[in-house]
Formats: C-alpha cells, structure tokens, sequence
C-alpha cells in the first residue's frame, strides 16, 4: 500500500514537472525601477495573439477580446474602452513590455472579473452628489456643478428604483457633507455599490477640452492616473478592499455612458479621492462632461440629456451586476 503511494505521489510530481516543463515562460524584468512583463509572452500563455500594427502600436487578441497598446503610453484600449494604465508601456528592443501592476489590477479584473460570494446579490445602490452647500464646485455663469449633480442623482436614483434597486443618496438636499462622510453614510446604509457624480472642468485653454471619465481606487503600490497624479503609496486603504471589483464597475460604467450618451471616451482612471479611499464597498466617481465647455455644459443643464445619461449609468451598473452574480 505504502508503495502504490507512494509511486502516485511520484506519478503526480512528475507530471507536475512536465506541465510546468511546457507551460509558456512569462519573464519578469525591472525597468525604470517597476516591474514588467513581457507582453508577447504574456500573450501566449493566456492564448492571445499579438503583433505590432505600427512603429508604436501593438495589438493583443482572441475571439473575444482585442487590446491596443500604444509604446512609451499609459493609453490603452480594452475591447474599445480606453483605459488609463499606472505605468508607461515600453518598447524595448520591439519588445513590448507592460508593468506587473497593469496587468493585475487593470486588465485582468476586466478579462478574468471576479465573482460574488453565492447568494450575494447587488441589490442597494448608495448615489452620491458632489459638492453641496458652500462648496458650489465649477461655477459656468451663474450655474452651479452642485445643482446639476443633484439633479443627476434624483433622476438616476428614480431608474435604478424602476429597475428594482434599492436608492439612497449622501446628500437630497443642498447641503454639504464631508467628503470623509460619504463612504461612510454608504456603509451605514449597507449600500452595494457607491456611485459619486460630478462634473468636469479645466483650465484655459478649456472651451474644447470634452467627454467621460470615470474614476475607481487607485491599488496598493500603483500610481494613479487623475491630473494630480499621485505615486505609489503602499498604504492600504478601506477601497482597496475590492480594487478588482472598483475597476471592472468602473470600466462597464464608462463603457456605457460612452455608448449610451455619445460623449468622447476619456477613460477609465484611478485616483485616491477622499470618496473612494473610504469606500468598503465597489466604488466609482464619475466626471459625466465638462462644464468648462458650451457645448457640453448645455447638455448637462438639460433634463432631457440628464435622463439619457442616467439611464447609461443604470446600464452599467446591470451590465457589472450580470457579471459578478453567481
């Protein structure tokens, strides 16, 4: 008996050798402090194909996906979504290679997303307008971000009610909350899912500067990728909890506000708001348009545009919900 054992257990070691012997070999290298990957090589071992389609531009793909890197850029896009990466890309040698943190905390959570627990539903949805009270945020003339991202919540919490959600909100009326607060009337609630609104704006020049984007938590030792910019900081925060959860509702969010409204795809980012750092559920902070601009501004001021942007961001938060229900 102890010899039948003891020749399974050399059967199995053996076998396990020769897997490992002819499983694709992904290197690890350090560049400019990071680590990365060898993006052909990761390619191969999780049966995508690849090739460079210009002097910068390598494409990665399989019968369901298709990535687009561009060399020394954190821009990429994923199956049309534009996603903003913590590290560059870097051509070395026409080798493309992407850093590790990329590839665990961007990519993977959208091709590979991560499951609920049996029976854990995404059932309350904690909505969030920004700014309230004396802060006012961007003013356009005499407009102020604050109304309009009220007004948002109001007409997406009466969608998500309608598609069988429960709403509540972090503020109802014109009053200001602690950003530090936030998260937290969210957890109170038992909120699922947090969803902060907001709109853009930028400096001069700024008239043309348009479109979406969508924020979630920027991981452990990442950097971010808002305007700010923030390094890696090893620190964990209460968002960091569900980062692939952040990015995967994030990139669905921002896939269908781009699909459901038309506005110019700026992309999925990180950043360690105040919002999502305290955040113990999947959390997004949305930039839905720029005030700055006159043509996006007269949209944003419309009930008619406000309903068709809720109903994008009902759209997403489904789309995310379909995937991670078991």
């Amino acid at each position: 008996m102890k010899a039948a054992v003891a020749f399974a257990m050399l059967l199995c070691a053996a076998c396990g050798m020769a897997t490992a012997a002819t499983s694709p070999r992904v290197t690890r290298l350090s560049l400019f402090g990071k680590e990365y990957v060898r993006l052909d090589q990761w390619a191969r071992a999780n049966s995508f194909q690849w090739r460079w389609v210009s002097k910068t531009e390598v494409s990665v793909w399989n019968t369901s996906t298709r990535m687009q890197f561009t060399a020394e850029s954190r821009r990429m896009s994923l199956n049309g979504v534009t996603v903003l990466l913590s590290e560059t890309v870097r051509n070395q040698n026409d080798i493309p290679c992407i850093a590790s943190v990329d590839l665990t905390t961007a990519i993977q959570p959208v091709l590979y997303p991560p499951r609920n627990r049996p029976r854990t539903q995404i059932r309350h949805i904690c909505i969030d307008p920004g700014h309230g009270g004396k802060e006012p945020g961007y003013l356009s003339g005499r407009e102020q971000e604050k109304k309009y991202t009220l007004l948002l919540a109001q007409e997406l919490g009466e969608q998500l009610r309608k598609a069988g959600y429960t709403v509540s909100f972090t503020r109802t009326t014109d009053t200001l909350v602690e950003l530090p607060v936030r998260p937290d009337i969210a957890r109170r609630r038992g909120a699922d899912l947090l969803v902060s609104l907001h709109f853009n704006s930028a400096g001069y020049p700024s008239s043309e500067i348009r479109g979406v984007e969508v924020y979630c938590m920027t991981p452990q030792r990442a950097s971010s990728t808002n305007t700010r910019g923030e390094g890696a900081d090893a620190r964990p925060f209460s968002g960091n909890i569900n980062n692939a959860k952040n990015m995967l509702l994030a990139y669905e969010v921002e896939k269908a506000i781009v699909r459901g409204t038309g506005l110019e795809d700026r992309g999925v980012k990180r950043a360690r708001f105040a919002v999502l750092r305290g955040a113990e559920m999947p959390a997004v902070l949305i930039e839905a348009g720029f005030l700055s601009n006159p043509a996006e501004a007269k949209k944003i001021f419309s009930a008619t545009w406000r309903k068709q942007l809720a109903g994008a961001i009902v759209s997403g938060v489904n789309s995310y919900r379909r995937i991670v229900e078991p």
